[in-house]
């Protein structure tokens, strides 16, 4: 596993002062320095709100894991990339905002880019991959739709924010679970103490010209802003699904997980459900556990072995 940061120019001038300068966790298989002529395929995995990647990669049991799967024969040898989001707020959404900078266009360009010009990849679609959990199944879902022409097959896990109604309390939305709101004080930053609210409203519903947070907030004295409220749910993957569907039909493989005890367990039915409607082919389980007590077995048994079985291990032939 090593640790490198990657510049982010799609980041610079974030109006939150984020560095540009991204700390990423990079796996390279046992046979990476042996093999010298060899090139790999990649997956990318984005975390979760409120921790950053090298707690991800401790929690999924990252790099043990893949050698595991690589040693059982359940997986062939890929590099798989963990880029950390956290920002001022605890998390980027993996959204494209003046107020926490354009962290689509990082992941899809930035990252991939670098990656691609430093390591022996398979610099191609077919040869990568994208993954996350929670807050980074939310970022898959939605840099998926709109890039269907980097990745060729994608895994969100519990993704969250499936559905962010103001009007309307949804089971699992963040917007039912704001946490403390009050951040630091009258005017202030807010950091940690803004609960997931200012995350998502610095991602959502940025405005440059309302200093010192950049953002305006959905509600106002108690009472919903419509004009704000619909810029989070226009960033809903269960709102943007429909007209993206001809993207994720695109995909050579689609799948997606959640826990039955997972207070995201409804929304992430309800996007099944959509997905089935729209004719778009995935695969959707449910398994005994809640947000975070099963997610390492899932990613050894599931999420490494996907990859494995649905991404190209060797280049392209050139035309």
């Amino acid at each position: 596993m090593e640790k490198i940061v990657v510049h982010g120019k799609s980041l610079e001038g974030n109006l939150e002062g984020d560095s540009p300068d991204r700390d990423v966790l990079v796996y390279l298989p046992p046979g990476y320095a042996k093999n010298r002529n060899q090139r790999y395929p990649v997956v990318y995995f984005l975390h979760g709100y409120g921790i950053g990647a090298e707690a991800y990669v401790n929690l999924l049991w990252a790099s043990d894991g893949a050698d595991k799967d690589v040693a059982a024969g359940t997986s062939k040898e890929m590099i798989i990339v963990f880029p950390d989001s956290h920002t001022v707020y605890n998390g980027s959404m993996y959204s494209n905002s003046p107020t926490t900078g354009n962290w689509e266009t990082y992941i899809t360009e930035d990252l991939i880019s670098y990656i691609d010009s430093h390591y022996r990849t398979i610099a191609s679609r077919e040869s990568r991959g994208l993954a996350g959990h929670s807050m980074g199944g939310y970022g898959t879902l939605r840099i998926a739709m709109k890039y269907p022409e980097v990745y060729a097959a994608i895994y969100p896990m519990s993704s969250c924010c499936l559905m962010n109604n103001q009007f309307v309390a949804r089971g699992g939305a963040p917007a039912a679970k704001q946490g403390n709101d009050k951040g630091k004080g009258k005017g202030g930053r807010g950091g940690a103490g803004g609960g997931t609210t200012f995350a998502l409203a610095a991602a959502w519903s940025p405005n440059p010209m309302n200093p010192p947070q950049f953002f305006d907030l959905p509600t106002k004295d108690g009472q919903v802003v419509p004009a704000i409220a619909a810029k989070w749910i226009a960033n809903s993957p269960l709102a943007m699904v429909d007209q993206y569907s001809s993207n994720l039909k695109k995909y050579k493989a689609f799948m997606m997980d959640v826990g039955l005890q997972d207070g995201l367990m409804a929304s992430n039915k309800e996007m099944d459900e959509s997905l089935t409607r729209l004719g778009v082919v995935h695969t959707y389980e449910t398994y005994e556990g809640d947000h975070t007590n099963h997610v390492k077995e899932r990613w050894v048994e599931k999420v490494v072995p996907f990859f494995s079985n649905n991404l190209a291990f060797t280049p392209p032939k050139k035309k």
